[in-house]
């Protein structure tokens, strides 16, 4: 195993807005609270022991008895649950959709970099204690988004009626999707594990949500990972101050919007809030909650209240009450002793929008962390981006433009254009100096020559690349197969693939070498030969 780290901005696969937090830019300091250093982590811990009661703590541990309940846990897990009693206790938390057996690659390596976080800041922090946290987003009601996951370049879909939060969601009809799964498995020891880990997973779990924490529970039980379901009535019970809140006062969208006008002068918006950000949630159903003409309608239905209603049905029937993504990282920070939040980029820049909402409704924001992305080389790989001379970081330029790099170096025709543009462009300075001298139309023919010139020396530096590339098509089919191979779709292998492809090459093996790998608080992209 070798691992290589690379700077995020080099694979050109991150957004702006994700470079400059990790730079820690000026422009984007203001919508962050601490950054995800010792110091911060030190700073973030004071303010969360402040502020996290005791009651929740209690609450929180007997939910989560009651979750695991029915499954089969390690003793690290269940020391973890019991150690949320305890005020020198943290979690550490990521969170992710139920896309169907864990649907694309980096739900692994959210999980092993909250993980490894944890055991990080256990050495630090010597008298605290930091729990790993996944938290399933079993309140979705996107089922489009879950219903498939990719192997070997098809897609294995579950098909069935939408309607109401995936979590709830009957695994009924699921052993067709297993029976053509399995198909494609072989018989060998790993795929053995493989067909019997999304069996017992959907064929003998009742719902969606079940079956999601058997498998997080399987793969990373040994490591105390603790699964957490949201939609429960004694949870939602201690966000009932926040939920009557958004209901009056539309607190959420009032202070999102407000950070939105500031934020968008230099980023992308990746959401933008509703007047209220709460939907309400029945058996087969997740509408929103709209405020009209003095009532509070549940979109797309018959149901409405007044707001005594409204406010009593809160109290009564907290379960029923499911924030959006706007209000969901406050749930989850009201109800957990949480120091910090992994996520994807995407993810990143919504968390961006909420830090003055945190502070309206008095609860600490948690340090955001970029999590680990990973890109899988083998050795057969490796091998063959040696002799065709390409580095690991020059495997992730554009296409066109690697194959253009290594067609000039390859070539025997030595002839540096963008030299002789930039001489062009100095003679024509010196011309445009006299041209200043004369009138007017003189000054425009000469920048209209300098413009002639120059896309003429461009034109025959583009025909001169394709009669290379055409001369060396040997050279210019290997890479472009290798790059297609190694990110499918010119996208990063981790947003296409599933977990199973490498685990039925490796076996446990590749999460041992991804739980070796994986530095959360190195702030970079990591490249794994194997």
């Amino acid at each position: 195993m070798k691992v290589t780290h690379i700077p995020f901005e080099k694979t050109g696969f991150f957004s702006k807005t994700m470079i400059h937090y990790l730079e820690q830019n000026k422009d984007i300091q203001p919508f962050y609270n601490n950054f995800p250093d010792i110091s911060g982590f030190h700073n973030q811990i004071e303010e969360k022991q402040k502020s996290f009661r005791l009651q929740a703590r209690l609450v929180l541990v007997d939910v989560l008895k009651n979750q695991y309940k029915d499954f089969n846990t390690s003793e690290k897990t269940e020391e973890n649950i019991r150690l949320l009693k305890q005020k020198n206790t943290f979690t550490i938390t990521t969170g992710h959709q139920l896309n169907l057996f864990t649907g694309p690659l980096y739900f692994l390596y959210k999980i092993i970099s909250t993980i490894n976080l944890c055991e990080e800041l256990s050495e630090k922090f010597p008298k605290e204690n930091f729990v790993p946290v996944y938290w399933m987003a079993t309140e979705d009601h996107d089922f489009e988004e879950v219903n498939y996951f990719n192997f070997n370049g098809k897609k294995v879909q579950w098909n069935r009626e939408d309607g109401g939060a995936v979590g709830r969601f009957s695994t009924d009809g699921l052993q067709d999707v297993f029976e053509v799964f399995s198909s494609h498995l072989g018989t060998s020891k790993n795929a053995i594990f493989i067909k019997k880990l999304f069996s017992e997973a959907y064929l003998k779990h009742q719902n969606l949500a079940e079956a999601t924490r058997f498998i997080a529970n399987e793969l990373f039980k040994d490591f105390g990972l603790v699964v957490l379901d949201g939609d429960d009535t004694d949870l939602k019970q201690l966000f009932t101050p926040i939920v009557k809140d958004e209901l009056e006062n539309e607190t959420s969208f009032k202070s999102v919007s407000k950070t939105i006008l500031e934020l968008e002068k230099n980023y992308k918006i990746q959401v933008n809030p509703r007047e209220i950000n709460l939907f309400y949630l029945g058996d087969d159903f997740r509408e929103r909650i709209i405020f009209e003409d003095g009532v509070y309608r549940v979109n797309n239905t018959e149901i409405t209240f007044t707001k005594a209603e409204i406010l009593k049905e809160v109290e009564e029937n907290p379960k029923v009450f499911s924030p959006n993504v706007i209000m969901r990282p406050l749930y989850q920070e009201v109800i957990l002793p949480n120091l910090c939040y992994l996520g994807g980029g995407g993810e990143m820049a919504y968390w961006l929008e909420l830090k003055d909402y945190f502070k309206k409704v008095e609860v600490p924001f948690p340090i955001l962390l970029l999590r680990n992305s990973v890109q899988v080389i083998s050795e057969k790989q490796a091998n063959k981006l040696n002799k065709l001379n390409v580095s690991l970081e020059e495997i992730f330029l554009n296409q066109y433009d690697l194959l253009s790099k290594k067609v000039v170096e390859n070539s025997d025709i030595q002839v540096n254009f963008d030299e002789k543009i930039k001489y062009l462009e100095n003679q024509f300075s010196e011309l445009k100096e006299v041209a200043k001298q004369t009138d007017v139309s003189f000054e425009n023919a000469v920048n209209a020559q300098e413009r002639k010139q120059i896309k003429g020396l461009q034109n025959l530096q583009k025909r001169l690349l394709k009669a290379e590339k055409k001369r060396q098509r040997g050279l210019v089919n290997r890479i472009t197969q290798l790059q297609n191979e190694i990110l499918p779709n010119q996208s990063l292998e981790e947003r296409q693939r599933n977990f199973s492809e490498h685990y039925l090459e490796y076996g446990s093996s590749f999460i041992r070498a991804l739980k070796g790998a994986l530095k959360p608080l190195q702030l970079e992209f990591t490249v794994l030969e194997l």
